[in-house]
């Protein structure tokens, strides 16, 4: 029989059998680096976690909707049949939209829910909203929401760009020194969306250090690049890197670098970005000098810096993380600008990066083809939030927020139906989202594990885990797509996505629509066939359905080419202009500047956060909060699996401090520590390294709440991060802006989030009654 697949966003598995019968993940046999998270997914010690019926909070089952929301998560749940469950939802959703209308609908969907295409539970879930009428939707992702903003107004939008980004064969060939802000972490590249079939940034990193290429890593971090050749650790400051790429631009300009050619053929607003950079247009030159105030990097690195760039060919990157701060989209337009001013914009191993490293996808060299998607309809309702507002949203209903220079209003959520995703790891200042998540009647999630997204639900309705499903994996630029075969049996109860919302459909007397009369196996067919039409368009020929299913795997290697990022551009911008108000690459835009957003100027500017020196919390809170990706998950995705908890110390997170500011605080190694501000206080475990620049310190994301605790022992950061936009422009995501103070704990607590509520079991609610 033929090699067995199934996949996840860290890699794509082979599935094998113990001993006893069930079910093992094993690497896929080609992929040269694989991740070792999710292999442990279908274990015991993951299921004790397992949503295992479907589940309805105490006293809204007893006094129904809107009865004491303030006990989300800290009552009961009465796990109740599916019949009975599914009938209480539908009456709820008949109840709101009669009542309140479907803009009183909240389709809550945000995470990596699945690799697969068909049982994608926020397509899911936007397709049967949409065929009851619509829902509120979120635009963005909390990841990248500043700069995929500002990016469509500078040079296009970001999902083309990292689908054009140059390929890693041609950087080590041509690249000889890559300086980036905020590293390549490879921790951070284990992931696609579709399932990473091979994992390549190791291997690229590798041969262009085996080419002879110079890596520059300017980051808080040392570990935020690691090759094997000649990496040199600039460290900075963080949130304060778009003043020394100013400054590197200063020193271009000054010393007769700048590339004029390029600026006047293939740009707009030069001339503005050169005044402002030379302080004509506001006083101030934004020297070396200037930036080494700011940044902590010194003066005459900078200067050095500028002549090694311009003497050599050289790849600027930014990590995705820059912009998840406040003013997020400076970072990324600065970049493009300084690239512009060094001229290698479409050369091969020139130019700039927006996020090598970020995901396994960026730097592919497989061809771009259209993948199978599961049609969502049209939503009827107009209404939208930028995504990271959301408690901004439940907190003021019809309050007014500004997005690309237009004014929007907040709906009245009364219901929220959240498939895929985890608001509780992804959103920022918990205890603020805790207090926001008391407003509407009810809360209806899918959930498979019973974390705080779970446990802060009305209503729970068990999901099965991509593993228990058959599916067709597929990610842009990732050159494979797979045949998903359920490798394991549902848990328990548990169901998938498309069953629930079939039944629910049905109840709702739109079960034909939903469905069109397709069971899984012909949803399957159907999307392989839209993959089919985009291959043979592109000249590739792959196999009918049945034979893909037996064979497993479509391998798009063989039609691999090389990529080098906007070279037709460069050579012709007349001939192949970009998706720009004016064709070309803009340093100053006139459509960010008409919106008038004094927190986002028109052209990459220094703003300095509001969290930071001269502000009146600066003295109190002096350390700058790191929350990045975590190495052993996917944000808090499997946080409770053995792969997860081996890398906590004992049962919570590691904080990473610099040896200077745990000396003065009387911090060793293996302490506890409580890690504070006005916001909350989280307890950690304190690492003590030189690996990070001083007046910082790194706890990564994902760690589970305990939502019944005003303390959290575990670990995690958005208990402290701000919920404020990095601007009025993009309203996006500002968590690496934030301040606290570290100090030993006097009393630590024990870590509690990875337990089930109280669950009390009943056959029949009418019997109950």
């Amino acid at each position: 029989m033929a090699t067995r697949y199934t996949a996840s966003h860290w890699g794509l598995y082979e599935v094998g059998r113990k001993a006893d019968g069930f079910p093992k993940l094993m690497p896929f046999s080609g992929d040269p680096d694989p991740s070792p998270i999710g292999l442990d997914q279908l274990e015991s010690d993951v299921a004790r976690l397992r949503v295992a019926r479907p589940a309805v909070r105490q006293s809204w089952l007893e006094h129904g909707p809107s009865s004491h929301p303030e006990q989300r998560g800290r009552e009961p749940f009465v796990e109740v049949s599916w019949e009975d469950a599914l009938a209480l939802v539908a009456a709820e959703l008949t109840r709101v939209r009669a009542t309140y209308g479907n803009e009183a609908i909240f389709g809550g969907s945000y995470g990596w829910s699945s690799a697969g295409r068909f049982h994608h539970a926020q397509s899911q879930v936007h397709r049967f909203l949409n065929m009851v009428g619509g829902y509120v939707r979120h635009v963005d992702t909390y990841s990248l929401a500043a700069g995929r903003v500002i990016m469509p107004h500078v040079v296009g939008p970001i999902d083309d760009l990292h689908a054009e980004h140059t390929s890693w064969d041609v950087l080590a060939e041509h690249t000889r020194l890559l300086v980036s802000f905020g590293g390549v972490p490879l921790k951070n590249s284990r992931v696609s969306p579709g399932g990473a079939g091979r994992h390549r940034v190791k291997e690229a990193l590798a041969a262009m250090a085996a080419g002879g290429t110079r890596f520059i890593n300017i980051s808080p971090l040392r570990e935020n690049l690691v090759a094997d050749g000649d990496v040199e650790w600039i460290p900075i400051r963080p949130n304060t890197d778009t003043s020394v790429m100013l400054a590197l631009a200063h020193e271009l300009f000054k010393t007769g670098h700048a590339d004029e050619t390029f600026l006047k053929r293939c740009c707009v607003g030069g001339d503005a970005f050169r005044a402002y950079v030379l302080g004509v247009s506001d006083g101030q030159p934004k020297t070396p000098a200037w930036a080494a105030e700011i940044s902590g990097v010194p003066a005459a690195r900078i200067i050095d810096l500028a002549q090694e760039m311009a003497g050599t060919r050289t790849l600027l990157n930014v990590a995705w993380s820059l912009q998840r701060a406040e003013h997020g989209e400076q970072p990324f337009w600065a970049i493009v600008a300084l690239a512009c001013v060094l001229g290698q914009v479409g050369l091969p191993g020139g130019g700039f990066g927006l996020g090598y490293g970020a995901m396994n996808a960026i730097g592919s060299p497989h061809p771009r083809l259209k993948g199978p998607s599961l049609p969502q309809g049209r939503n009827p309702v107009t209404t939208f939030i930028p995504v990271a507002r959301i408690a901004d949203m439940l907190l003021n209903p019809g309050g007014r927020f500004t997005y690309e220079g237009k004014t929007h209003r907040y709906p009245d959520i009364r219901l929220i139906y959240w498939a895929g995703g985890n608001p509780y790891h992804h959103h920022q200042d918990l205890a603020r989202l805790r207090r926001a998540w008391a407003k509407p009647d009810t809360i209806v999630v899918h959930e498979q594990f019973w974390n705080a997204h779970a446990r802060m639900a009305d209503i729970v309705l068990p999901a099965t885990l991509a593993a228990e499903r058959n599916d067709i994996a597929f990610a842009t630029r990732e050159g494979m797509l797979v045949a998903m075969h359920k490798a394991a049996p549902a848990h328990a109860e548990a169901r998938d996505d498309f069953a629930i919302f079939s039944d629910l459909a049905n109840r709702l007397g739109v079960g034909a629509a939903f469905t069109e009369g397709l069971d899984e196996r012909a949803w399957l067919a159907r999307l392989y066939a839209t993959f089919v039409a985009s291959a043979e368009a592109n000249g590739i020929a792959v196999p009918d359905f049945p034979e893909f299913w037996e064979r497993g795997v479509v391998d798009l290697a063989p039609h691999d080419e090389p990529v080098v990022f906007l070279d037709q551009f460069r050579s012709d911008p007349v001939a192949h202009p970009r998706p720009t108000p004016s064709g070309r690459i803009e340093l100053f835009s006139t459509t960010v500047a008409d919106a008038q957003a004094a927190d986002c100027p028109g052209h990459p500017a220094w703003l300095p956060p509001t969290e930071w020196l001269g502000a009146p919390t600066a003295a109190r809170w002096p350390i700058h909060l790191v929350s990045d990706q975590p190495a052993r998950r996917l944000h808090s995705q499997l946080d409770h699996a053995p792969w997860s908890l081996a890398g906590k110390s004992g049962g919570r997170e590691v904080v990473l401090i610099n040896t200077t500011d745990a000396a003065a605080r009387g911090i060793a190694d293996g302490d506890v520590v409580d890690i504070i501000n006005g916001r909350g206080t989280v307890q950690a475990v304190a690492a003590v390294s030189d690996d990070i620049v001083a007046g910082a310190a790194r706890l990564a994301t994902g760690a589970w709440i305990d939502p019944a605790e005003d303390v959290d022992a575990h670990g995690n950061p958005n208990v402290l991060t701000a919920d404020r936009p990095a601007s009025s422009f993009s309203q996006g995501c500002a968590a690496l802006s934030c301040l606290v103070e570290i100090r030993r704990c006097a009393a630590p607590l024990p870590p509690t989030a990875h337990k089930l509520p109280p669950l009390i079991h009943r056959n029949s609610i009418r019997n109950a009654s």
